[in-house]
């Protein structure tokens, strides 16, 4: 992170990488596929870990409410690790490769939830759309969580998300 941050992404290399956290190059392939996977490699652990949330969360609720718990316990485990978030994110935006490699990763956080949701007994169209919906909330939701000027927790920020997103479905009355 802080190569990436002194020298930005295209100019830091696996070489770079290794020499500073005291390795070789053999060693750093041996935990990541390439110098992007420094920034991504959690990705498949967040995806599991959402997943069982939502296995794990109440039968009652709603396809929503049950996505939304496993946003919701995953952005706990965020909390801690939120300047690391903050340089991560600083590091992605000034990249178009980065960028990218995000969406792809959303992508496939929202097919891992399509299937918990799936294994929930929710049916298509509508797992596959809440998947999307609730990825969408998590972005958003993660943008403004680690923007400096926010003060407010990371669960908190879902949850204002998630209500935002629910007056989308209603219609304020018109006044005449």
């Amino acid at each position: 992170m802080a190569l990436y941050g002194e020298r930005g992404f295209d100019n830091t290399t696996v070489a770079d990488i290794a020499k500073r956290a005291g390795l070789t190059e053999r060693t750093f392939f041996r935990h990541f596929a390439d110098k992007r996977e420094v920034l991504f490699g959690g990705a498949r652990d967040l995806e599991r870990f959402v997943a069982r949330a939502v296995a794990d969360a109440s039968a009652a609720l709603a396809p929503i409410d049950a996505a939304a718990a496993g946003l919701e316990s995953a952005a706990r485990l965020f909390e801690e690790r939120r300047q690391f978030a903050q340089q991560r994110q600083v590091i992605i935006a000034a990249t178009a490769e980065l960028r990218e490699r995000e969406a792809i990763k959303l992508s496939s956080l929202a097919a891992a939830l399509a299937d918990a949701l799936r294994r929930r007994g929710v049916n298509d169209p509508a797992a596959s759309l809440t998947a999307e919906i609730t990825v969408a909330v998590f972005k958003v939701s993660f943008e403004r969580w680690v923007d400096e000027t926010n003060q407010r927790t990371f669960v908190a920020l879902i949850r204002d998300s998630l209500g935002q997103m629910a007056l989308l479905s209603t219609r304020e009355p018109t006044t005449p």
